[in-house]
């Protein structure tokens, strides 16, 4: 198995909560991460139907079988365990006692919220960032880990993208749409995901976006709420801080997986993506879910923004803390590092002060700046390190 960052404060959590969850798309990892961590707890899954029915028609018998609790998979699929869940924990008052896995926002934090409030906590695993695989992906270009992804599965078999992400597309997304929101239409469905993906790092217009699928404003607000809810999507806010100037109230819409964006998209090749007019928008999404892999990894409370004024000048991302700016990054997908890339960092300095200004480009090589530090796409994780507050 390949180590997650993630592990040491799943390990943590456990110490002060008598439930952990873990949540985040299907096949990232989380039921692998569950039984590392907690090996000698058993396992059970709430998808398996004889299992799933136990637990809906004798929940505490269901839990009895565990009494030094348990790893419950796709704790979701039960909502109604969740009340026993609570009886049983207070009762005991036994710190990392159950650990629930869960793929959709919606259901498993609905039921925390409405019955494990206080009692639970909580991890958001993503796929793999590129420091947890780097040491086995020496030889990748960026267009090819661009191009593949980070789910492991895709690094746990040899199954080629293109299959890996036509089933996941068909057997998990739109599973969890039907579930969710009934969707009927799965053509439309489809196409309006496809259209996601081809605004990966780009202002959300949700409207022109609606039109384009034909579908109404409310359920294309509804679907990507569904998108978001599985991990799949991530809205970028712009920063609200009025520097004097108009800014723009749009968010940013991104993947959270450059491969399943990719495939979506229509690119089959890492060298047909290499041409392509993806390559940018695709490598500013990288970076972004580097970044929100690191933040929710690590369990901080560091923010992520994009800031853009009315006149179009931009910064790609932004870390706050509060109030407080942390650090201002751009993102440039060439390969030599061009002395305009730094104009809007050293704009914005002009607006605001920050700690750290950082350019992550897609070259090989570290430029130390007076003003800027310059970082090659192999070495996000120690522009991450430079960001990130370490949890302590």
């Amino acid at each position: 198995m390949i180590p997650r960052h993630a592990l040491p404060r799943l390990n943590e959590l456990a110490l002060y909560y008598p439930i952990v969850a873990i949540t985040g798309p299907r096949q990232s990892g989380k039921t692998t991460l569950a039984r590392t961590a907690f090996a000698g707890k058993p396992y059970t899954s709430l998808e398996d139907p004889d299992v799933r029915a136990l637990a809906i028609h004798d929940p505490r018998g269901f839990l009895a079988q565990y009494p030094d609790g348990a790893i419950i998979d796709e704790a979701q699929r039960v909502p109604e365990i969740f009340s026993y869940l609570q009886t049983r924990v207070d009762g005991e008052r036994r710190m990392g006692l159950f650990v629930l896995t869960g793929s959709q926002q919606f259901g498993l934090m609905e039921g925390i919220s409405q019955s494990l409030a206080g009692r639970v906590g909580l991890l958001h695993l993503l796929p793999f960032a590129w420091d947890e695989v780097a040491a086995t992906r020496s030889q990748d270009r960026l267009e090819d880990w661009l191009w593949r992804g980070s789910y492991p599965p895709l690094y746990d078999r040899s199954i080629p993208p293109h299959i890996w992400f036509g089933d996941y597309l068909s057997t998990y997304v739109e599973r969890d749409v039907r579930r969710l929101l009934q969707v009927r239409d799965l053509d439309a469905f489809h196409r309006f995901v496809l259209m996601c993906a081809a605004r990966t790092g780009q202002l959300l217009n949700l409207s022109a976006l609606a039109a384009d699928c034909g579908i109404t404003h409310n359920t294309a607000h509804a679907w990507l709420s569904v998108l978001e809810a599985s991990y799949l999507v991530l809205r970028l806010a712009p920063f609200h801080r009025n520097f004097g100037k108009r800014l723009t109230k749009t968010p940013k819409l991104y993947f959270l997986d450059t491969g399943f964006a990719a495939w979506l998209a229509g690119v089959r090749s890492a060298d047909e993506l290499a041409l392509g007019n993806l390559r940018g928008p695709l490598f500013e999404t990288w970076v972004v879910s580097e970044f929100t892999k690191r933040r929710r990894n690590a369990l901080l409370a560091e923010e992520l923004h994009f800031w853009r004024d009315s006149a179009g000048n931009e910064v790609d991302l932004l870390v706050t803390r509060g109030d407080d700016i942390v650090a201002a990054i751009e993102c440039k997908s060439g390969r030599t590092v061009a002395e305009d890339w730094f104009a809007p960092l050293a704009r914005f300095a002009t607006l605001s002060s920050t700690p750290h200004r950082l350019l992550v480009y897609g070259g090989d090589a570290d430029q130390p700046r007076s003003s800027t530090s310059v970082f090659g796409w192999r070495s996000i994780g120690r522009a991450l390190d430079q960001v990130f507050t370490p949890p302590g």
